[in-house]
């Protein structure tokens, strides 16, 4: 018994680990990809919610945190950063003023065109097959859909 729970204790059999250093790993291969779009990885998850919906469209500050799992407190300097860029358009809701609504600017749907090329890049630059990265998903899906009030 004692064998195999020093087996469990091994950092190689963590499945956390695993994911942080997949993570970890992944965030490293989109830098060079982002560069040209002028990108950090957590700015291209937020186009890439905001490029989902047709133009016009507008997010609340807290649906986007819902959608990004990210608090206010991280994701208002990034979208601050964003608006510097003229990327995206903040505004303060008409109806409720403790409200901020992000739009997609015309530059930031333009971004898109150039942005459709990085998920395929990713792949090739990772040497992962496409169906394997479909099944990898969905098992991570499986994982969080196993905890839905920690999300």
């Amino acid at each position: 018994m004692d064998k195999a729970a020093d087996e469990l204790l091994k950092l190689d059999n963590q499945l956390c680990f695993q994911l942080y250093s997949a993570s970890r790993l992944l965030t490293k291969l989109y830098q060079p990809l982002l560069k040209p779009l002028d990108l950090t990885y957590p700015q291209y998850l937020v186009m890439l919610v905001l490029w989902e919906v047709p133009i016009g469209h507008r997010f609340t500050v807290t649906q986007l945190g819902e959608r990004l799992k990210l608090d206010s407190g991280t994701l208002t300097p990034l979208l601050k950063r964003l608006e510097a860029k003229r990327l995206i358009q903040r505004q303060r809701s008409h109806d409720d003023e403790r409200q901020v609504l992000v739009r997609l600017s015309a530059l930031g749907e333009s971004l898109k065109q150039q942005a459709k090329r990085v998920p395929e890049k990713l792949l090739c630059e990772a040497g992962v097959k496409s169906e394997d990265v479909v099944v990898m998903r969905e098992m991570l899906k499986q994982l969080f859909a196993a905890f839905p009030d920690q999300s």
